[in-house]
């Protein structure tokens, strides 16, 4: 069984996509264990009680610096074991340390075709803001792994759709939100059936493994 730990800090839809994955067993072999916030009023921690999920508020401003408040989630994932962490709305940067201990091990979904319209400050309604100042025919969202950078990860999985003539930056949030809600639940899916190679910054799908059943037990091919 996969544990799984969840960093959010607004809404989280995606949070809510992924809880239903698990639920309807779309995801298989996992858990969510626990949901982390740096805000209190989050309502990703009520989505997380409402599922009976751990959720934990670590106030960042009780710490020296974002180093020493990365070093307390670290610990608190560590302590449970966690397999894979996922990134649902989470504002804060997570340092190179953390970056290093769960290498290939954290997944961010980011609301454009990564590398366009991201990096540091494209976050949000931003992200669409310039999609439309821009004059762009598509966007759409993108699944990555985090390395040490800011969207800059391995990435997974991406979908594109189109940019509509009358497009507001409210429209094209609430449909990519749509893609992001399908996306990153499948890209959790292939990690958890160990399907996921990374190949430099290249990522590899595994075909999934199909098996036959000899003398009453089940033989991979």
């Amino acid at each position: 069984m996969r544990k799984i730990a969840v960093l959010a800090s607004g809404n989280g839809t995606n949070l809510q996509a992924l809880i239903d994955a698990i639920n309807t067993g779309f995801i298989k072999n996992a858990e969510i264990n626990v949901v982390i916030s740096n805000r209190k009023q989050a309502y990703a921690l009520e989505r997380a009680r409402n599922n009976d999920i751990e959720a934990l508020w670590i106030n960042s401003k009780e710490f020296f610096d974002c180093d020493e408040y990365n070093e307390r989630i670290l610990s608190e994932l560590k302590s449970r074991g966690i397999d894979l962490v996922l990134l649902a709305g989470y504002m804060k940067v997570l340092n190179w340390k953390f970056a290093r201990d769960f290498e290939g091990r954290i997944m961010n979904v980011h609301p454009s075709l990564i590398p366009a319209f991201c990096g540091k400050g494209f976050y949000g309604n931003r992200v669409h803001e310039a999609v439309l100042a821009s004059g762009v025919k598509i966007t759409g969202a993108t699944v990555h792994f985090v390395d040490e950078g800011i969207d800059t990860g391995p990435i997974i999985l991406q979908k594109a759709i189109m940019v509509r003539p009358d497009e507001t930056v409210e429209s094209l949030k609430e449909r990519v939100l749509e893609v992001e809600h399908r996306l990153y639940p499948l890209a959790v899916k292939l990690f958890c059936e160990n399907r996921l190679r990374v190949i430099g910054k290249k990522v590899i799908i595994l075909p999934q493994t199909k098996q036959r059943r000899r003398n009453g037990c089940q033989e991979e091919l």
